[in-house]
This record gives C-alpha cells, sequence and structure tokens, in this order.
C-alpha cells in the first residue's frame, strides 16, 4: 500500500478529511438540534394498508401503448 508520502494519497486523504469536517460542521450547525415528534396513532395509521390484501399483492399495469 502507497504511505502519505505519495502526494496523490495525501491529496486525497487531506480533501476527504476537510470534507469530513465540513460535512460535521453542517450537521452540527442545522441538524443537532432538530427533533422530530413521533406519534405512535399518527404512525401506526400511516402504516396501515387500508383494503388491500397482505396475501395477494396487486400486479402492476403495463403503460398505456405497451408492447406484451
Amino acid at each position: 500500500m502507497k504511505t502519505l508520502r505519495d502526494p496523490l494519497v495525501r491529496h486525497l486523504a487531506i480533501a476527504v478529511a476537510l470534507k469530513l469536517a465540513v460535512l460535521c460542521a453542517l450537521w452540527w450547525v442545522f441538524i443537532r438540534d432538530e427533533r422530530v415528534s413521533v406519534d405512535i396513532d399518527r404512525a401506526a395509521a400511516h402504516l396501515v394498508v387500508s383494503g388491500a390484501s397482505v396475501d395477494a399483492p396487486s400486479r402492476p399495469t403495463p403503460p398505456s401503448g405497451a408492447q406484451p
């Protein structure tokens, strides 16, 4: 494996480190304090599939003009 003395490896390592630092800074500034409240009833209603059978999934319809 190439060592950090190789200029390409050093350049790539610096670029990855800078990108990681920028992503961490963006997360820290914009996302860190955001919280999502979860309502159990709303989540359950969202996950329930009304009127569809789990045993027999519906087949997708082909687009109009599709050739067999």
